[in-house]
């Protein structure tokens, strides 16, 4: 990042100088410069009503002079600020196949362009101009120029053409600017070739591939074969791939060509797709097809390739696997895994003194439970490096959704142990009777949860383990999440398989349910921290959809306690229904306890509020719609829910290209509230609406509903 500042340095000097020059009235530019000379021509000699033509901005440079492309690698691109009459329109610039801008010593410092160039642009007229008159188009163009200093240049450009109602002739420029338009990169096909071969004839096959810091462009035509092209050179508009990096060029035994990038410092690690042009000294199709292009387009997806990973040798191999298994015992003591195994360690307490034999299979379905969760965790990570995601310890962790099941999984263990509810028959396994069939699911379940609360620590000896299985070929990965499995288990596998130590355990009796409540308390502390995690995941209306969500799950674990049990007097009949009632209401309440708090992306997009910034969008012409709201506000909470949710609100923000600023009161600021004064509020919620053209906002009342924010954006 440091080099690339320095490589900018002159630029920002030049541009520095520029402002210093504005600061003093004085004008920096001249209209015509002795470097770059600028004009603004037409490709015809007149206009038509409604009928869209080409000028072009004309930069003639002196030698040894350039100017930039629109991704310069350095420098600054040239830029037009059109001053037309009303009704008309103009397109954006059409750029030319750049080339490579080389210093003395060689070495490359961007991308554009030297000698005559014309850039082109599309203008459209008004379908009411009148024949006859004339009109005179202006623009404001500016751009940096470079030799071996760098000197801001620009000029005001203009050119006056005839309205006329028949067919245009074209200029003297007309040739140099449709000679540029012809061999744009993407450019149509001349008129003589049917729809039919250019997309046969004219289509190249492209695919980009990426390993480490090296992405891979193949291109080919199946339908004709033209000699390798001359000094080739990808031209990336994204800053994806090094504009200054080595490009290497080879053509492939199947008669494609491909290209090896090199990735730039800024690359952006997630970017899923290469774009740019494909340029060369020679024309990409053979001459009997009548195209002459320098430039491809490219817009591939990336597919990315895993690194192929080396194995280790024997003695590294049994070494990573100590390491694996000694930080796989550590695990135990984790604040994040022993609250879920004090579950366990009632269970044994539970069964002391019971059958050997049933004890051994409860510790071995534990194990289970464990190892299948770490190879099903291996294999996921091991399928999403293959295709090419970077990920890490915990990568779950980083999802919002899986947080917040979690959480809401842990919360129900906690009430369970706190007494709030007991499991039925049926689902004794979970909660703490393990001598009846079903406790096995329980045992494998407690394994099953413990993998996934110790997948966020990192106990001591288990870094260097994990690093290597996240980088080792897949079987000697699934080594390595195995002895991490074994070792998370064996204190359990060993208590289960010695009767001995099992017998030492403490006597069930009245203490292990002060026990039991007393484990709930580090669950807790595990939602807290879970909570907190997803805090910094999602936006504050998530956030507080989030805890809402877990209150009401846990209402339903409250309602299924109360009326799930049978009652002790009464009818068998009557305390069938209520137990059928309860555990329907239980899941209804949980279904919707994950419906509220599930995590969702934002439907719109919020910026922070100041008066500078309503200026500014008001200098624009734009919408602004602007909420003074406070998390504690709860008519602040229910107005976003009600109206920004509702599908026709969301269009009209959309449609009205709506600026929606919030001024956040939940904190004190001086600003805000001296806001609120200027229109005699002392409180929120509170919202304007400003509107093109209108100098005083509207006041939108306290409460709203969709209808009335439609109506305030105007139909």
């Amino acid at each position: 990042m440091f080099s690339r500042l320095i490589a900018r340095l002159p630029f920002l000097l030049a541009l520095l100088a520029f402002a210093a020059g504005e600061g003093r009235g004085a004008s920096f530019f001249r209209d015509e410069d002795e470097h770059v000379k600028a004009s603004l021509v037409a490709a015809e000699a007149s206009v038509q009503p409604g009928r869209a033509f080409t000028v072009a901005l004309k930069l003639e440079h002196a030698a040894g002079w350039h100017t930039y492309w629109k991704y310069p690698g350095t420098g600054l691109p040239t830029t037009l600020k059109w001053d037309l009459p009303p009704g008309w329109t103009a397109g954006d610039i059409q750029w030319p196949t750049p080339e490579n801008i080389v210093d003395a010593k060689g070495a490359i410092t961007g991308n554009g362009y030297t000698g005559t160039l014309y850039l082109p642009v599309t203008l459209t007229p008004p379908k009411d101009l009148k024949a006859g008159e004339s009109v005179t188009l202006r623009a404001k163009a500016d751009w940096l120029m470079c030799e071996k200093e760098c000197v801001p240049g620009g000029a005001n450009v203009s050119v006056t053409l005839p309205v006329k109602t028949e067919e245009p002739v074209q200029t003297k420029e007309g040739d140099g600017i449709n000679y540029v338009r012809r061999r744009l990169p993407g450019a149509h096909f001349p008129d003589y070739f049917p729809e039919d071969s250019v997309q046969q004839l004219g289509k190249w096959e492209m695919q980009a591939t990426r390993s480490g810091n090296t992405v891979t462009l193949r291109i080919a035509n199946p339908k004709f074969v033209s000699p390798p092209p001359i000094e080739p050179w990808f031209f990336d508009d994204k800053d994806f791939i090094g504009y200054d990096k080595p490009q290497i060029f080879r053509e492939e035994k199947t008669g494609a060509y491909a290209f090896e990038l090199t990735l730039s410092t800024s690359a952006d690690a997630a970017a899923k797709r290469l774009t740019g042009v494909l340029g060369a000294k020679t024309d990409w199709f053979p001459p009997w097809f009548g195209v002459n292009q320098n430039g491809l387009v490219v817009d591939v997806p990336i597919t990315v390739l895993a690194a192929p990973a080396a194995p280790l040798p024997a003695g590294g191999l049994m070494s990573t696997l100590a390491l694996a298994l000694l930080g796989g015992l550590i695990l135990n003591l984790m604040p994040c895994v022993f609250p879920v195994l004090g579950i366990k360690i009632l269970g044994f307490v539970h069964q002391s003194g019971a059958d050997r034999r049933k004890v051994v299979r409860h510790g071995l379905v534990f194990t289970t439970g464990v190892l299948l969760s770490f190879w099903a965790l291996a294999g996921a990570l091991a399928a999403l490096r293959a295709g090419g995601e970077q990920l890490g310890w915990g990568f779950q962790l980083q999802s919002p959704a899986f947080v917040f099941a979690l959480a809401a999984v842990m919360l129900v263990f906690a009430l369970n142990l706190s007494g709030v509810f007991e499991f039925g028959l049926g689902a004794t396994a979970v909660g703490g009777s393990l001598q009846t069939k079903q406790g096995y699911a329980g045992s494998f379940f407690t394994g099953v949860l413990a993998t996934v609360v110790a997948t966020p620590c990192s106990a001591p000896f288990l870094a260097p383990a994990l690093g290597a299985a996240l980088a080792l070929p897949t079987g000697q990965s699934f080594l390595v999440f195995t002895a991490i499995g074994v070792g998370l288990s064996a204190p359990y596998l060993l208590l289960s398989i010695f009767p001995g130590a099992v017998k030492k355990l403490p006597r069930s009796g009245a203490w292990m349910e002060t026990f039991k409540q007393f484990m709930a308390f580090p669950l807790y502390a595990t939602v807290g921290a879970l909570v907190w995690v997803l805090v910094g995941q999602v936006d504050a209306e998530a956030q507080l959809n989030a805890i809402l969500g877990l209150t009401v799950v846990a209402l339903a674990t409250w309602a299924y306690g109360r009326l799930a049990r049978a009652p002790s007097t009464g009818s068998g009949q009557a305390g069938s229904r209520r137990v059928r009632f309860g555990i329907v209401a239980g899941a209804a309440l949980l279904a919707a306890g994950a419906w509220v708090g599930w995590p969702q992306r934002a439907a719109i997009e919020w910026e922070p509020w100041s008066a500078e910034r309503v200026a500014a969008l008001q200098k624009e012409g734009r919408p602004v719609y602007v909420d003074f709201t406070a998390r504690w506000c709860a008519t602040c909470q229910t107005n976003k829910k009600i109206v920004f949710h509702d599908a026709e609100v969301l269009r009209a923000v959309r449609d009205k290209k709506v600026a929606l600023l919030r001024a956040d009161w939940t904190n004190r600021d001086e600003a805000i509230t001296a806001e609120l004064a200027r229109w005699g509020r002392a409180a929120v919620p509170f919202n304007l609406v400003y509107l093109p053209g209108m100098a005083e906002p509207k006041v939108l009342p306290e409460v709203l509903t969709p209808g009335i924010v439609i109506e305030a954006l105007g139909k």
